[in-house]
């Protein structure tokens, strides 16, 4: 079983090119947003939580995401591998999932970050705002929050995989098709996924 991360901050176009790749490689795509969107959607209690952070731009606790992590996985057995988006997002969930895909003498095989800047995600994250009426987008303060956050929290990922020889970064602007190619020629590992 393979495992792939796509990296990058708030509106780099992850969860796009995720399931592109989804597609392409034969992987479940494991978004940890549309996770958590579906308990919200659901009013379930994880979901209230859920959306009490979200709204104000900041993360859900790493013991509620790690279970819907290890619940998707499960529920996947037939597929050639996994691609996160949006997980891990800190270093202590990125050692949980190393842990976690011991057990089964697994690892992550590959991680690649879209790199945009901060302007291009903050106009991102507007449009996407305006365009899909999600209000955890909408107001600046909470844009720049989740930017904030992104530098805090999840940058240090890039030392914790490049310590490990996964990490891998390709520029994030131009078209969906040009970040698709560039994703694919910079990853050739991804072709030993069906082998």
């Amino acid at each position: 079983m393979k495992y792939y991360l796509l990296f990058g901050p708030p509106g780099a176009g992850k969860g796009t090119q995720a399931k592109l790749l989804a597609q392409e490689f034969n992987l479940s795509h494991v978004s940890t947003g549309d996770l958590l969107r579906q308990e919200i959607s659901k009013g379930t209690e994880i979901g209230q939580l859920a959306k009490r952070l979200i709204d104000n731009g900041n993360f859900v606790p790493d013991s509620v995401v790690v279970e819907m992590i290890k619940q998707k996985i499960n529920s996947h057995p037939h597929v050639d591998g996994f691609i996160f988006d949006g997980f891990p997002r800190t270093t202590a969930q990125a050692e949980i999932l190393d842990k976690m895909l011991a057990e089964n003498n697994e690892q992550v095989d590959k991680v690649i970050s879209i790199i945009i800047s901060d302007k291009v995600v903050f106009d991102r994250i507007q449009h996407r705002a305006q365009i899909e009426g999600r209000k955890d987008d909408a107001a600046d303060d909470i844009i720049q929050n989740r930017i904030d956050t992104y530098h805090a929290k999840t940058e240090p990922l890039i030392a914790y995989y490049t310590k490990q020889n996964k990490y891998n970064e390709i520029c994030g602007e131009g078209s969906i098709e040009e970040i698709f190619g560039k994703i694919s020629n910079n990853s050739a590992h991804f072709a030993t996924a069906t082998a």
